[in-house]
C-alpha cells in the first residue's frame, strides 16, 4: 500500500473496510462447506491449482484450531497466512489500482496485498470464536518503508495493548514494540476509531455501503452464506 495515496482515498478505504469487518460469514462460528466453497471458485475463477492445496491446509487450521486458546490461535493464523500469501501491488495482480480480495481469492492466487492478509486472518480469527470487539483492522503508517499499510490488532481486554499481526514480519509484538508503525485509524464491526492519548476513541459507527454489496456478493458466489449487520 503506497504513500501515493491521497487521505481522502485513505478514508474511503476505510470506511469501505468498516463494513467489511461487520460482516458476519455463515454465522462464523458453524462450519463452513469447503466441498462446495472449493466446487463454487472453480466455477468462477477457473482450475484452482496450487490454489486448492492452500484452500484445503486453510480448511485444516479452522478445523483443528477451534479448541486452542486465543494466543495460539492468533499465531497460528498470523503465520498461515504470512506463509501462504505472497505480497503484490493490486495493479500487478489483478491490474486495477485498488481490489480487495476474499480469502479465497487470496488463496487461489498466493498473493496479494496488505489489506487481503488483514482481511484472511481477520475472518479466519472470527471462524474460530474470536469476538468481534477484540479485533480491529488498523491503518498505519509504515515509518521505515514510508508508506501506509495495513494490520490486524487484537485486544485481550478493551484497555490492554494490542497485539500487531503483521504482514510484514512473522513475530507478533505489543503495539508498544512497534515503533516502525504509526497508527492513523482502526474498525471492526463495532465502530471506526482515532487513536489518541487517553485510548482509541471512537468517532463512528458501522456504515452499510452500496460498493461493498460486489464484495458480499462475491463471498456469497463462493459459497460463503453472507449477512450484514448495521
Amino acid at each position: 500500500m503506497a504513500v501515493r495515496f491521497a487521505i481522502p482515498r485513505m478514508l474511503r478505504w476505510l470506511c469501505c473496510a468498516l463494513l467489511l469487518a461487520g460482516v458476519m460469514l455463515g454465522g462464523l462460528h458453524a462450519d463452513w462447506d469447503f466441498s462446495l466453497i472449493s466446487r463454487r471458485a472453480q466455477a468462477i475463477y477457473g482450475p484452482l491449482g496450487e490454489g486448492q492445496q492452500r484452500i484445503d491446509a486453510w480448511q485444516r487450521l479452522l478445523a483443528t484450531q477451534k479448541q486452542v486458546g486465543e494466543m495460539e490461535k492468533l499465531n497460528v493464523v498470523n503465520q498461515f497466512f504470512n506463509k501462504q500469501i505472497r505480497y503484490e501491488e493490486d495493479i500487478d495482480l489483478w491490474h486495477e489500482v485498488d481490489y480487495w480480495e476474499t480469502p479465497i481469492e487470496a488463496l487461489w492466487k498466493g498473493a496479494g496485498d496488505c489489506e487481503d492478509y488483514a482481511i484472511a486472518k481477520y475472518f479466519s480469527l472470527r471462524h474460530l470464536g474470536v469476538s468481534s470487539d477484540k479485533l480491529r483492522i488498523t491503518y498505519v503508517k509504515a515509518l521505515r518503508l514510508n508508506r501506509a499499510h495495513m494490520v490486524l490488532t487484537y485486544y485481550s481486554t478493551p484497555e490492554a495493548m494490542p497485539l500487531v499481526l503483521d504482514s510484514l514480519i512473522n513475530e507478533i509484538k505489543p503495539a508498544s514494540q512497534r515503533t516502525d508503525l504509526l497508527p492513523v485509524y482502526s474498525f471492526n464491526a463495532e465502530g471506526l476509531y482515532l487513536p489518541g492519548a487517553k485510548g482509541n476513541k471512537k468517532v463512528g459507527d458501522t456504515k452499510r455501503l452500496s460498493r461493498w454489496q460486489d464484495v458480499l456478493k462475491k463471498m456469497q458466489a463462493e459459497g460463503f452464506p453472507v449477512e450484514t449487520t448495521n
